[in-house]
């Protein structure tokens, strides 16, 4: 029911990167580097070659400027042209170590620095490349580097095995942390895609109902002009005679004015607006089950009043959507047979859909409503005809959840008990949540 090009469409746009922030990255950088450089060299006395220093750090602060002057602040950089940017902070820092003591320099850590911001913004690709670049340069400067600036009258000598420990505890930062990140920031990035696929779909249904109640004020308004038009006309019919040159035409006008009352009447059954906007929840059931009966698997309902008044609530598009995708979900999973059974009291609204299919995998159980995750295998087999195949983008239930949500419902995921099988969802709503209007509901 979501079609995954607008998707895709949003999930590569969240992996550009604005220049703007690495531009500001990289004058922090340049900053900091000049007044580490200044406070060793002058501050504390010691001995390093200032004036190349001085250099590698003003080739940063010139590429800053250049991208600034190449490009707008607001201008989202490609994945790769941001690659090449981190690629050059890598470099640059290893050359200011090879100066300065390679691996000994404690500042050797911030190597991972590029490749945690590549972590939260470029393809793993990428970022991998990024990573295997920085280990590169680290474990170049385990054997070719300057002297470690220090005092001249105690000279440090650190053992080789201390700087190995080094460069493994930066291989170690860069795969670990750099993984980590990375999976923050996609889940994060999943979710923002799910979340503005499910306000397409709510705008979407809203905007249905909206036409709903525009075509119903349409055929209202023309109700009655049409009314006229048809009473001159079977006038007119009756006072010419059968063999005038008008009379076809009459006759042909009363037949049109039929046919515009009779479009004019389905236009208002599709009305939702008053009396329509409210409907009993056997009716609401009836119009979410309505369009899923003809796929060769039977859907029953049953209703059980428990002796309260049918409850009647908005037809709210977030209701519609969401049970209408629960629904689809079973119809498309079930072997034969799909039930909707609804229950209420004075408290609570109770809707369970269930199906006679496999059942929710055991693996995602835990998981399922988070966007992208697989809800169940289709009972299909696969091309090779062995294994049953998963198929969508698992965003269904994730949409399904969230509206439902917003209407004050509680969803519960479960499968049958043995020795049944199949998949049980149940939507829980407190009756005044269900019978609020759709605007205050959500």
């Amino acid at each position: 029911m979501v079609t995954s090009q607008p998707i895709r469409k949003l999930h590569s746009m969240g992996r550009s990167v604005r220049l703007d922030t690495l531009v500001r990255l990289r004058w922090l950088a340049v900053i900091g580097q000049t007044i580490t450089v200044l406070v060793v060299y002058w501050g504390l006395d010691f001995e390093l070659p200032i004036w190349a220093c001085l250099a590698v750090i003003a080739l940063a602060a010139w590429l800053n400027v250049a991208v600034r002057i190449r490009f707008p602040s607001m201008h989202r950089l490609e994945p790769e042209r941001a690659a090449w940017l981190l690629a050059f902070d890598t470099a640059e820092l290893a050359v200011l170590l090879f100066l300065t003591g390679g691996l000994q320099n404690p500042f050797a850590l911030l190597f991972l620095g590029p490749v945690l911001i590549s972590a939260t913004a470029l393809p793993p690709r990428m970022t991998l490349m990024l990573g295997c670049f920085a280990i590169g340069c680290a474990t170049l400067l385990i054997f070719v580097h300057g002297s470690l600036p220090w005092d001249n009258e105690i000279p440090l000598e650190l053992p080789s095995i201390y700087v190995t420990g080094v460069w493994l505890s930066i291989l170690l930062a860069i795969a670990f942390i750099g993984l980590h990140a990375w999976e923050i920031t996609e889940d994060s990035r999943q979710l923002a895609d799910a979340l503005a696929a499910t306000e397409l779909v709510l705008a979407r249904e809203q905007h249905l109902s909206q036409l709903d109640g525009l075509a119903a004020a349409a055929a209202h308004e023309l109700g009655t002009p049409l009314s006229t038009i048809t009473l001159i006309a079977k006038e007119l019919e009756l006072s010419i005679k059968p063999d005038s040159e008008h009379a076809e035409d009459v006759r042909l006008l009363s037949e049109q004015a039929k046919r515009c009352r009779t479009i004019l009447g389905k236009l208002t059954e599709l009305s939702s607006g008053e009396p329509f906007d409210r409907m009993k929840l056997s009716t609401l059931i009836e119009e979410v089950i309505a369009p899923h009966r003809n796929f060769g698997v039977a859907i029953n309902v049953a209703l059980a009043a428990n002796g309260f008044a049918e409850p009647i609530g908005g037809r709210n598009p977030a209701i519609l959507y969401g049970l209408g995708n629960l629904v689809e979900n079973a119809v498309d999973f079930a072997k034969e047979r799909v039930e909707v059974a609804a229950s209420w009291n004075g408290q609570d609204i109770d809707v369970t859909i269930s199906d006679d299919g496999p059942g929710f995998a055991p693996e995602i159980m835990e998981r399922i409503g988070e966007p992208y995750v697989t809800t169940h295998r289709r009972k299909h087999p696969s091309v090779d005809g062995e294994a049953p195949v998963a198929s969508g983008m698992g965003l269904g239930f994730f949409i399904a959840k969230t509206l439902l949500e917003r209407s004050g419902a509680t969803l519960d995921f479960e499968n049958r008990p043995s020795p049944e099988h199949g998949a049980l969802v149940h939507v829980r709503w407190e009756r005044g949540d269900f019978e609020r209007p759709p605007a205050l509901a959500s």
